[in-house]
């Protein structure tokens, strides 16, 4: 067995919780098996031997198993400003990133951003530096993805490019180091370790603050790996560094981690059970990115709008969740804590002039309390991702998503009752496991019913761990499968065009984000429904100061007369610069 496998059965057979010392583990198991195993872990030349013979021997000198189990202990909250003892093996000195400089690349979604963000946050401060430059970097670190089989292929070429680089790289420097973060880290774990010998940190979404630790484990020629789920990690003290410094939005993670079990999904494989951050230090990040300027903020979440605040024991007795009409859950019903609609109604007061979005949601959360605080609150954005994933509820039932197709369409009409001239979003999965030809034509049939004005749409990819691995078959061919998204598309763009093409001759307020990428003479920005946005870099009245002619910059919020529209773009002319609550009062 290889020794991650060890370490893994270990913790599995004793249900530990996070622990600090994986790595310990896993590497006196390599060592213990040095003589035995030929996939033990690699230990290159190293510029400094002695310092390396140092390292082993305090290595093979390290912590009791008594210490290791104090380790696994209920984690206790801890103050952002607290300093940990370095474990045994290692000294303060060696876990300090000496200048070394930290390469980061983002696969995926948002959720990915944000981690990035919160990764880097945390080598930050152990005194690693930031590059852009791909050659320069002492550390590259690769946020992966893992949703898809071709998100997953992508990571694989990317390492054997960067194999090249690390081979090249001059005896002269310290030696290139290279890591795996997040999901792909989490799901396939040795594996990594053992296809690619040129990895040397694999660290899982709820293993960002061990990052310092792994890296200088791996400065000793040692892989390093720590792909631990928790129950409690949100994060929470922990402020994200921005990655670019002229963004007029950044994304807020409210909680991690999902229950629903969807049969195809591996999310709850690899980012573990649902757990949400207080309000209070959400509330305290949305504040400061207020007070540096920022104009919008998108909470994030797997499941964002599950969110549930149990921290506050005073709210722990409520009473049961509200679930969309016509919904149910695949686990038990959840009671208490301080639920969406709260921390939705608190966000909106920090900041009248800060857009707030959110996703992404499920469509059983959305109760009458949500939807009319969208409804009234001026700055939450009115427009609403609402994944169905297929139009059949045959198809629905296999995929365990806990409603049929009636009373999604239901919940459709109740949120544009609810909250006129709402935009809507969804995600759909062609060739789900027995997916007909009948179940495909009436997916078509939903995107022609509800008319989305954004779409995002995938051939299934079978994920291993996941329900419909076990229990269904991958039965529709691949080529029935890209055919049919391929009519989904299809069918979606002639829906969204004609959904879009009702703003044409409106008045719209947009968010300016920048210069638009196909032209320079344009801007561009997104409407409250987060269409894109597109208008000449004119001059413009400011309506705040009556006579003064000015240019939009980014953050500014302007009305722009909309001319022309399609499936993914609004056009139009700019009339003035505004602000949020200038515009509402006028609407």
């Amino acid at each position: 067995m290889h020794p991650l496998q060890c370490v893994l059965q270990v913790q599995r057979s004793l249900g530990w919780g996070p622990l600090a010392s994986v790595s310990w583990l896993s590497l006196r198991m390599c060592r213990a098996h040095s003589s035995l195993s030929s996939t033990t872990c690699p230990s290159p030349e190293r510029q400094e031997d002695g310092a390396r013979k140092d390292f082993s021997s305090r290595l093979a000198a390290g912590p009791t198993f008594r210490h290791f189990l104090k380790s696994a202990s209920a984690p206790q909250e801890k103050l952002s400003s607290e300093v940990e003892d370095p474990p045994p093996y290692l000294t303060m000195d060696e876990l300090l990133g000496r200048q070394r400089k930290v390469y980061l690349e983002t696969y995926g979604c948002q959720m990915n951003v944000n981690d990035t963000e919160i990764a880097w946050s945390i080598l930050q401060k152990s005194g690693y530096l930031r590059t852009s430059n791909l050659q320069e970097a002492d550390v590259i670190l690769l946020v992966t993805c893992s949703i898809r089989e071709k998100a997953e292929q992508t990571i694989w070429n990317r390492l054997h490019q960067l194999k090249a680089l690390k081979t090249r790289r001059p005896r002269s420097r310290v030696p290139l180091r290279i890591g795996i973060l997040g999901c792909m880290a989490e799901r396939l774990k040795e594996e990594i370790l053992n296809r690619e010998k040129m990895v040397d940190v694999l660290a899982g979404p709820d293993a960002y603050r061990d990052l310092p630790r792994l890296l200088a484990v791996a400065e000793s020629g040692q892989q390093a790996a720590n792909v631990l789920l928790s129950l409690d990690e949100t994060y929470a003290d922990v402020m994200p560094v921005q990655t670019n410094p002229s963004a007029t939005s950044a994304f807020v993670s409210i909680m991690r981690g999902c229950d629903n079990m969807c049969s195809y999904c591996i999310v709850p494989f690899t980012r573990g059970r649902e757990r949400s951050r207080p309000v209070a230090s959400i509330l305290e990040e949305v504040k400061k990115l207020s007070e540096q300027g920022l104009k919008e903020v998108t909470l994030l979440g797997q499941n964002v709008n599950s969110f549930r605040d149990n921290s506050e024991v005073q709210f722990n007795n409520a009473v049961s969740t509200n679930l969309s009409r016509g919904f149910t859950t695949n686990y038990k019903a959840k009671q208490g804590g301080l639920r969406f609609a709260h921390l939705l109604d608190q966000v909106s007061r920090v900041d009248p002039e800060m857009r707030i979005r959110f996703t992404s949601p499920h469509p059983k959360d959305f109760p009458d309390e949500v939807l009319q605080l969208i409804h009234e609150r001026d700055n939450i954005c009115k427009q609403i991702h609402l994944p169905a994933q297929s139009g059949s509820s045959r198809v629905l039932e296999a995929m365990r998503r806990g409603y049929s197709r009636e009373a999604y369409v239901e919940l459709v009409h109740h949120i544009r009752e609810s909250i006129p001239g709402v935009s809507l979003s969804s995600d759909f999965i062609a060739g789900f496991c027995g997916e007909t030809e009948e179940d495909h034509v009436q997916t078509v049939s939903l995107l022609r019913e509800v008319q989305y004005n954004m779409g995002f749409l995938f051939a299934y990819s079978m994920r291993q761990k996941t329900r419909a691995y076990h229990r269904l078959k991958d039965d529709v061919p691949e080529e029935v499968k890209l055919r049919r998204l391929e009519e989904l598309i299809t069918v979606f763009r002639e829906e969204a065009t004609k959904a879009n093409q009702i703003s044409v001759g409106c008045t719209q307020l947009v968010l300016v984000e920048g210069l638009s990428k196909r032209s320079a003479t344009d801007l561009c920005g997104r409407n409250d429904g987060n269409l894109k946005v597109i208008f000449p870099d004119a001059e413009m009245e400011d309506v705040n100061n009556p006579g003064l002619r000015v240019r939009a910059q980014p953050g500014d919020y302007v009305l722009v007369k909309i001319t022309s529209a399609s499936s993914q773009t609004l056009r139009g002319h700019v009339l003035c610069r505004t602000t949020l609550k200038d515009s509402s009062e006028n609407c």
